[in-house]
């Protein structure tokens, strides 16, 4: 059985490590797991190409079990789906394809790793949050809040504008959100938790006043930690990195792809670590 994860870039992707750790441990000697450069303009095409699972439980090499996807493709492959879930639906973005009776079928496995991330790291449930950055992770933590209880949040954006997709997210989910630029950062602070969506570096300006929060969810996993997670745990706050997101995530995926419950969290975890240790040391 194969699968793989697509998106652009995708050389830095850690799902072949965790992955390939979950086949080996659980005895899928006949899984394998790749990784393909692709954009939105290939997307068609290559899933085109790809043969579906022939049959439950068939364990022909060539048969395609799912792809995990990444940036720029969650939103692209919705229109090329046969069904999609529910939560894909309202979030507006499926990071995982299922080849299940000949059909292709798209999940969300994102929101189950933010909430598995703060339940493990044990944030409590949130009364209030603010969220940085207004993409697709803020639209899957939108869904994560909303499931632990909460119905109202903030967005900080640089330019409210651009934060139209993440607006109707929340709409379908029945959360209301305020949208806000960065300026009103000190105030929207806060809050029980805040969760950083943005990429690598670009929170670092907000380390100094980010630190007096309960507790901070940053999604960039490397480098760790980040200036802002290190100033919250500086200060006795609570931090949640975002490779406990991904793990759990793919913990998830692993699950739909194989359609086995045993699947080996630890096993992945030291993985994932292993291979983000060897490539700071090769950068270092």
């Amino acid at each position: 059985m194969r699968a793989a994860v697509l998106g652009s870039p995708i050389a830095h992707s850690l799902s072949p490590y965790l992955h390939r750790a979950a086949y080996q441990a659980m005895g899928l000697d006949g899984w394998s797991y790749e990784a393909f450069e692709c954009d939105e303009a290939r997307l068609p095409g290559l899933l085109g190409e790809l043969a579906p699972v022939r049959g439950q439980g068939a364990e022909d090499a060539d048969a395609w079990a799912g792809l995990s996807l990444t940036m720029p493709l969650k939103r692209a492959v919705l229109p090329l789906l046969d069904t999609v879930s529910e939560l894909a639906v309202e979030v507006g973005g499926a990071n995982t394809v299922v080849f299940r009776d000949g059909r292709r079928h798209g999940d969300n496995t994102d929101v189950h790793g933010i909430e598995q991330a703060l339940a493990e790291a044990g944030v409590p449930a949130p009364r209030s949050a603010t969220v940085l950055g207004g993409g697709a992770t803020a639209a899957s933590t939108l869904a994560a809040l909303r499931n632990l209880g909460l119905f109202s949040a903030t967005l900080l954006v640089r330019d409210p504008a651009r934060a139209g997709g993440t607006v109707e997210v929340a709409e379908r989910l029945g959360v209301a959100l305020a949208v806000e630029t960065f300026d009103k950062l000190d105030v929207l602070t806060r809050v029980d938790l805040v969760v950083s969506t943005l990429p690598s570096g670009a929170a670092d300006a907000f380390a100094d006043r980010l630190a007096g929060v309960p507790a901070l969810f940053d999604v960039v996993y490397s480098p760790w930690p980040t200036r802002a997670a290190a100033a919250v745990q500086a200060a006795g706050g609570t931090v949640v990195g975002g490779f406990a997101m991904l793990l759990h995530q793919a913990v998830r995926q692993v699950e739909l792809m194989t359609g086995r419950t045993d699947v080996p969290v630890e096993a992945m975890r030291t993985a994932g670590q292993a291979e983000i240790l060897r490539r700071a040391a090769r950068t270092g």
